[in-house]
């Protein structure tokens, strides 16, 4: 049986929840009539009841030993927030238009990170369906949403989630979600959900109020670890491995990313992300189309990547931190914090062959050896990007890219990602180049609270050296600062950036060399110590042929590529990207002149 409250139709509703300590427990139905109805305990806990006359709507919650009354830790709606009664929803009731989709393989994605708050003016999912247009006229076609488990308050990042089966009711609530997934699949889009299994938000979390959620085995950064191998961790890894599938099958969500799982704490022979991954195949086997999960993890383990025979945890795909910083220190110069591990050409040429940069080798930062050899690895199984919300919004002032760089490296970062062997993701704005920050907010309702926050985020910057001072992420004001202003893509520089954008993902699904993600086939040449980075990729079509100048000066380089001829297909250079007009060679000399802060592609049949 499923946990939370299910309609069952009829006015009838089935109530389910574990609490293996609680010597009663009974569910309090609010509306229309208050009444109080006794659970019967079943086997390993759990408590359970089908009751009439509940109607779609009706506000509950549980009563535990006949005085503490909660919400439900499964709640699929909280109308009132965090700290009200949880809701009776009937998902039947939503007529699902999207029979079509057939979902997309993962080595296609072209991913669109967004903040529902912060997308558009309103906030909501509704207004995102707006926008869908202009998504996938650049070429988007997946877009990653940050959390949506239900948060205190209005403002948030999403990781403070204390209902990890709710959806947010600011943004529209359960029905609001339905509906843009149901508008992503008919406009050829998938959706990624990004969801939090590391930790409970500190405002709202009554899950201690009914069994031993978590344990004081392990401390993370938000208090005692979620109890992933301790005693009764099986009932709360059924939590968790539930709502997974609630996401998948309930709301038809393509693809779960699941944050920072080098904060699971988990020391079993059978880890709980790889009891996920063997859940996710099981579901996999009886629908239409593949679902995925993509993990977020700084460990540079393969064991996320590799499949359950070999030890691994089988998951699709994860978030490769080392790409984004390799090629973040490149374009900025910063060598700050974990930058410090970071800068040379050569760490960039790697991470293009296999991801990875760490893998085994001693990082100044952590100041200990780190990573593993990524062995068996395809390109669909690395997310990169240039930016996302942690690297921007995890800066002291949320300042992009567009704030740190110049035109040319706002091209070469565009460049570099898209045109790479893995599954590239933007996040929100970067496409034209977005001047607003995205800064840190949250939105709690607990003074004490309120100032912990302030003085745990003045704790993270120290180490990279910033002296301002530390945006108050509870004022309304830095979330209004982080809202996106379309117009800027429409205009001036910021039209001519999402042109190219637009141009370079094209040139991805069209060339069979880029689409094509089998790292076997990069061959790569850098010029050491210029930062002159050749990439060559190979298909049965035919080959591509990137060579990046990171350098503010020109440079001859030899390519050292095969005698065959080569056809220039793009520069960024040319006028129409407000280049500086210089011209590359329509085929490729073996010595090539190339132009400050450039990129070239070219192609042979």
């Amino acid at each position: 049986m499923k946990l939370g409250s299910h309609y069952l139709g009829h006015e009838t509703c089935q109530f389910r929840v574990w609490s293996p300590t609680r010597k009663q427990v009974s569910v309090h139905l609010l509306s229309p009539e208050d009444r109080l109805v006794p659970l019967t305990q079943g086997k390993n806990g759990y408590w359970e009841a089908t009751i009439e006359g509940v109607s779609p709507g009706t506000y509950y919650q549980y009563q535990l030993d006949g005085d503490l009354e909660r919400p439900d830790p499964a709640s699929h709606s909280q109308p009132k927030g965090v700290h009200g009664p949880s809701e009776v929803i009937d998902h039947s009731a939503f007529i699902w238009q999207d029979e079509a989709w057939q979902g997309l393989p993962l080595s296609q994605y072209v991913i669109y990170e967004l903040h529902v708050g912060t997308f558009t003016p309103e906030g909501t999912f509704d207004a995102i369906i707006d926008r869908l247009p202009d998504l996938v006229d650049l070429g988007i076609n997946a877009i990653e949403i940050m959390p949506v488990a239900q948060f205190p308050g209005s403002r948030n990042w999403g990781y403070d989630g204390t209902f990890i089966y709710g959806v947010q009711n600011s943004y529209g609530g359960v029905e609001g979600l339905k509906k843009l997934v149901n508008a992503c699949h008919q406009a050829g889009v998938a959706v990624i959900l990004d969801v939090v299994y590391n930790h409970f938000g500190p405002e709202g979390n009554y899950l201690w109020a009914y069994a031993p959620y978590f344990t004081d085995r392990y401390k993370t950064p938000w208090g005692d670890a979620v109890n992933f191998d301790q005693a009764d961790s099986n009932e709360v890894r059924e939590f968790f491995i539930q709502n997974t599938l609630y996401w998948l099958e309930t709301y038809h969500i393509d693809a779960l990313r699941l944050d920072a799982v080098h904060a699971i704490y988990d020391l079993s022979a059978q880890p709980f992300l790889q009891q996920l991954g063997a859940a996710v195949e099981r579901f996999n086997e009886s629908t239409v189309y593949p679902r995925y999960l993509i993990a977020e993890s700084d460990l540079n383990d393969v064991r996320v990547l590799q499949s359950r025979e070999d030890g691994g945890f089988g998951h699709a795909s994860q978030w490769c931190d080392d790409f984004h910083h390799g090629l973040h220190t490149i374009l900025t110069g910063e060598n700050s914090g974990y930058y410090c591990d970071f800068g040379s050409i050569e760490q960039l040429a790697k991470s293009f062959k296999q991801g990875y940069i760490y893998t085994g080798e001693y990082s100044p930062h952590r100041r200990r050896n780190h990573g593993n050899i990524p062995k068996n690895t395809t390109g669909e199984n690395f997310v990169v990007c240039i930016q996302n919300h942690d690297q921007i919004g995890n800066r002291l002032l949320g300042d992009r890219l567009s704030q740190l760089v110049n035109f040319e490296r706002l091209k070469l970062a565009a460049a570099t990602v898209l045109l790479s062997p893995f599954v590239p993701m933007l996040f929100m704005g970067e496409e034209y180049g977005e001047k607003a920050p995205f800064q840190y907010f949250v939105s709690h309702s607990d003074p004490g609270l309120i100032e912990g926050v302030r003085k745990g985020r003045a704790e993270e910057f120290k180490s990279f050296g910033w002296e301002n001072e530390v945006p108050d992420p509870q004022g309304e004001t830095v979330f209004e600062q982080s809202k996106l202003h379309w117009e800027q893509g429409f205009t001036g520089a910021g039209k001519v950036l999402r042109s190219l954008y637009k141009t370079l993902i094209e040139l991805r699904k069209q060339k069979p060399a880029l689409s094509r993600l089998d790292l076997s086939s990069v061959q790569i040449l850098t010029a050491s110590p210029q930062k002159v980075l050749s990439v060559q990729r190979q298909s049965d079509q035919g080959a591509i042929l990137v060579i990046f100048n990171y350098e503010e000066s020109s440079l001859d380089f030899n390519p050292q590529c095969s005698h065959s001829t080569w056809q220039k297909i793009l520069e960024s250079t040319a006028t129409q990207w407000q280049g500086s007009g210089y011209s590359y060679p329509e085929t490729l000399p073996e010595t090539l002149s190339l132009a400050p802060l450039s990129f070239v592609v070219y192609e042979q049949p």
